[in-house]
C-alpha cells in the first residue's frame, strides 16, 4: 500500500483540496481530505489563487491524454515513445498506427500494440481507416473492410481511426461505409479527418458516425463543426501548430475540446508534451478545470480507455505537478507504479524486434533531371507554408540551365523528387518554396502518407547523396553539404529507430541543426514539413511517387 499527500485537483467536482491517495494492487483504494487547509471556495477557482492559497504542497491530478498522434512520427518504438512521454505527465495516447500500416499492413498494426505491452503505459491504439490514403500513390500494404473489422473486433484496438476519406463519406463509398459500420456494431467511436469542410457537407461528413476531427485550421471551421456535434481536437505539433487560432474555444466548449500533437518529432517529445499546452492555456487566462477536462479527462470518456481519472475503484494513473501554471511534473504514476520522477524516466530501453518493406536500388545522378522540355510555359510549384499542412499551388518561372529546370537558389525555389522506396520506379519531381537552403540536400523516408522517399535539395548531386543514404540505411532521415552527411537510420519499416529515445532525440537534434545552420533552412521543423509535401489528403499541390497531385480536384495533375 503506498499513500501519496497534496493538494487534490477535483476535476468533475471543481475543486481543491489537501488531501490523501491511498494506492493498492494498482488502484485508487481511497481519497480522503485531510483538513480544510487547502480548500478553496467558489469566488477562489482562477489557477494563479490557487497556487497562492495552496503553495505549501504539490498537486496531484490525473495524467494527460495525448488524443491523437501517431507515435510512428516521433521515429520511436511505442516503449520509447513512453520513456519519454511520461516525464511530462502523459500517461496515454490515442494511437492512430496508420503510418506503419500503410509500410507493413496487419503485421505494422500489431507490433504496435506488441511493442506497447512491454511497458507501463496506457496506449490506445485504432484500426487505420484509410490504408492506402489515397490510389494515387503506392504504397507498401492495403487494409480492406473485412481487416479494419478483424482489427475493430479487438480488445486492444479502441476506435477506427481518422476518415480521410471524406469525400468517400459524402458519396457513401462501399468501403468507406463498410468500414464506419464495423465500427458502430462494435460501439467504438470515429475519427475524423475534413481540413476545410464547412456546412452541409460538414454535417453530412459528421452526421455518417464521425466524431472528431483535429484538422481545423480556423475558429470559424471549428465552430462550424461544433454545432453539428463534432468534436475538436486543438493540435500542437512539430508542424502542424492550430492552438493559438483555436485556444479560445475552449471557454465555451469545455467538453467538447481536447488536446492533441498528431505528429511529433523526437527532439519535440523532449522538451514537452500536452503539460506545454496545459501551461499556454493557462496563461490565456483559461479556467484551470475546462483546461484540465480537455487534458485529462475529455479523450478517456470519449475513447472510454481504461485510463484513471483520480477517482476510487479507477487505476492509480495520476502526476504530481509542483503547481498549476508552469506544470512541472514532479511525478507519474501509471497502475500505481512510479515511472518517472524529477525530469528523469524509470521505463528502461528495452531491445525492439525489427519489420520493414523496403526494396529500391541506390539512383544514379541522371535519374532526378528535369528536362526543360517536360514544361510549356509556367512551372507549377508548391507553396509550402511554417506550421501548417496546407499548401499553396504557384505558377512559376522556371529557371533553365542547358535545357534543363534546376533549383532556383535565389527565389527559394527548389527541387523535390519522391523516390518509390517499394519497388524500383521512375522518380516524380516537381518544385516547391520556402524551404529555404542555400546549399545541399535533405530527405526522409517518413513521408506521409505512404512513406516513400522524398527529398529537397539546390542540385541532383546533393539530392543524389541524400537519397541514397536513406537506401542504404533502408529508413531514415538525411542530410548532405558539400563537405558533410549525416543520417539518422530508421529501421523499422522506415519510420522509427529501436534505440534508446533519448539518443535518437540528440541525433536528431544534431541533423535538425545541421539543416538550418549549415544548409540554410528558415523552416521551425524542415524534416516534419518535409514530410507532409506529399500528403495528399491536404489541399492544395503535393507530391506522390506517381506525380504532381491536384488536392482540389483530387486528382493527378500534369507537371506542365
Amino acid at each position: 500500500m503506498n499513500k501519496i499527500t497534496g493538494n487534490i485537483v477535483d476535476i468533475f467536482n471543481k475543486e481543491i483540496y489537501y488531501g490523501e491517495v491511498v494506492i493498492a494492487d494498482g488502484k485508487i483504494q481511497s481519497i480522503k481530505k485531510k483538513d480544510d487547509r487547502g480548500q478553496m471556495s467558489d469566488d477562489r477557482k482562477e489557477s494563479v489563487t490557487v497556487n497562492r492559497q495552496l503553495s505549501t504542497a504539490n498537486y496531484i491530478l490525473p495524467g494527460f491524454t495525448d488524443a491523437h498522434v501517431h507515435i510512428e512520427s516521433s521515429m520511436l518504438v511505442p516503449s520509447e515513445f513512453a520513456k519519454l512521454a511520461v516525464v511530462h505527465g502523459t500517461v496515454s495516447t490515442i494511437s492512430d498506427p496508420h503510418e506503419i500500416a500503410n509500410v507493413c499492413g496487419m503485421e505494422g498494426v500489431q507490433f504496435m500494440i506488441d511493442n506497447g505491452k512491454t511497458v507501463p503505459f496506457k496506449f490506445n491504439f485504432g484500426a487505420p481507416s484509410c490504408v492506402p490514403a489515397t490510389i494515387f500513390e503506392t504504397a507498401g500494404a492495403a487494409l480492406n473492410a473485412t481487416e479494419v473489422d478483424a482489427l475493430l473486433k479487438q480488445d486492444e484496438i479502441r476506435y477506427l481511426s481518422e476518415m480521410m476519406n471524406f469525400p468517400g463519406v459524402l458519396y457513401k463509398d462501399e468501403e468507406v461505409m463498410k468500414k464506419i459500420a464495423s465500427a458502430k456494431k462494435y460501439n467504438k467511436p470515429v475519427d475524423g479527418h475534413a481540413p476545410g469542410l464547412r456546412g452541409e457537407q460538414a454535417k453530412q461528413y459528421i452526421d455518417a458516425g464521425i466524431s472528431t476531427d483535429h484538422e481545423c485550421f480556423t475558429a470559424a471551421e471549428a465552430l462550424d463543426k461544433l454545432k453539428y456535434g463534432m468534436k475538436i481536437l486543438i493540435r500542437e505539433g512539430s508542424a502542424a501548430k492550430n492552438f493559438e487560432a483555436l485556444i479560445d474555444l475552449l471557454n465555451d466548449h469545455p467538453n467538447e475540446i481536447m488536446f492533441c500533437s498528431d505528429d511529433k518529432h523526437p527532439d519535440s517529445l523532449v522538451e514537452g508534451h500536452i503539460n506545454q499546452l496545459c501551461a499556454r492555456a493557462i496563461a490565456k487566462g483559461i479556467d484551470i478545470y475546462k483546461v484540465l477536462q480537455a487534458a485529462c479527462i475529455n479523450p478517456v470518456l470519449h475513447y472510454k480507455t481504461k485510463a484513471g481519472l483520480l477517482k476510487v475503484g479507477d487505476a492509480a494513473d495520476f502526476i504530481v505537478a509542483e503547481d498549476l501554471i508552469n506544470f512541472k511534473i514532479l511525478q507519474t504514476y501509471i497502475d500505481g507504479k512510479l515511472v518517472a520522477e524529477n525530469g528523469k524516466s524509470l521505463i528502461k530501453t528495452s531491445p525492439s524486434s525489427i519489420i520493414n518493406n523496403f526494396d529500391c536500388k541506390e539512383k544514379s545522378i541522371s535519374e532526378f533531371k528535369f528536362s526543360s522540355s517536360d514544361i510549356k510555359d509556367l512551372l507549377p510549384a508548391i507553396e509550402a507554408l511554417d506550421g501548417q499542412l496546407i499548401t499553396n499551388k504557384l505558377m512559376l518561372s522556371p529557371k533553365i540551365v542547358n535545357d534543363e529546370i534546376v533549383s532556383d537558389v535565389e527565389n527559394d525555389i527548389l527541387k523535390i523528387i519522391v523516390v518509390n522506396r517499394y519497388k524500383n520506379a521512375p522518380i516524380a519531381k516537381s518544385f516547391v518554396k520556402n524551404f529555404g537552403l542555400k546549399h545541399g540536400a535533405i530527405a526522409s523516408s517518413v513521408a506521409h502518407d505512404s512513406h516513400n522517399i522524398i527529398a529537397v535539395g539546390v542540385d541532383d548531386e546533393s539530392i543524389c547523396k541524400a537519397v541514397n543514404l536513406i537506401i542504404k540505411e533502408r529508413g531514415g532521415v538525411s542530410a548532405v553539404s558539400s563537405t558533410k552527411q549525416s543520417v539518422l537510420g530508421l529501421p523499422v519499416a522506415g519510420l522509427m529507430s529501436n534505440e534508446d529515445g533519448y539518443k535518437v532525440a540528440a541525433t536528431y537534434t544534431a541533423i535538425d541543426k545541421m539543416v538550418k545552420e549549415e544548409l540554410g533552412s528558415t523552416l521551425a521543423s524542415p524534416f516534419m514539413t518535409l514530410s507532409f509535401m506529399a500528403l495528399l489528403v491536404i489541399p492544395h499541390l503535393k507530391l506522390s511517387d506517381l506525380g504532381l497531385f491536384d488536392g482540389d480536384q483530387f486528382k493527378l495533375t500534369d507537371v506542365s
